[in-house]
């Protein structure tokens, strides 16, 4: 009875070792710049033959900044801390599958691609320097989708994924 007590001690003094240090490393912190605070973005670029896209780009990104990170979107350059600017370098479209006798595209996909820079206003500092960033979004106009839903879909992806990669290097 004796071993088994002194098992009990030592297993919990062990784990509570292991809880210790393995919550040392650890930070609640945010995975953002703390030295930022504001972000004026500005209308992206369409190097592309779609216009209309860089409009849902750009507002989807603005709308996915404040409700994803703790930064508020100004409407003035002079007032921001940070800048982040882009060009749309491609929107493709491309069908995924097609009607078996008539061959007519049942469902399709849009792809955009756009170089992405943040820039710190203060300091000068490229926080992100022309990344390549690219988003994809399928739609089907058997099911009354149209391109324009499907771009939609792709610019709000896109805008996610810039949003992701304004996030601190670890």
């Amino acid at each position: 009875m004796k071993n088994l007590e002194l098992t009990i001690i030592y297993l919990i003094i062990i784990s509570a070792i292991l809880t210790i240090a393995g919550c040392s490393g650890y930070q609640n912190s945010s995975l953002y710049p703390k030295d930022v605070s504001t972000i004026y973005v500005e209308m992206f670029d369409n190097q592309s033959f779609k216009r209309g896209i860089e409009f849902q780009l750009t507002d989807a990104l603005a709308k996915r900044i404040e409700a994803q990170t703790r930064y508020k979107i100004v409407s003035n350059r002079d007032k921001a801390d940070t800048l982040i600017s882009g060009q749309l370098t491609g929107v493709r479209e491309s069908v995924l599958t097609t009607e078996r006798q008539i061959g007519r595209a049942l469902e399709k996909s849009v792809e955009l691609r756009a170089i992405v820079s943040w820039k710190n206003l203060k300091t000068g500092e490229l926080l992100m320097d022309n990344k390549l960033i690219s988003a994809s979004a399928s739609y089907s106009e058997w099911q009354s989708q149209s391109f324009a839903y499907g771009s939609t879909l792709a610019a709000n992806t896109l805008a996610m994924r810039i949003v992701e990669q304004m996030e601190s290097k670890w």
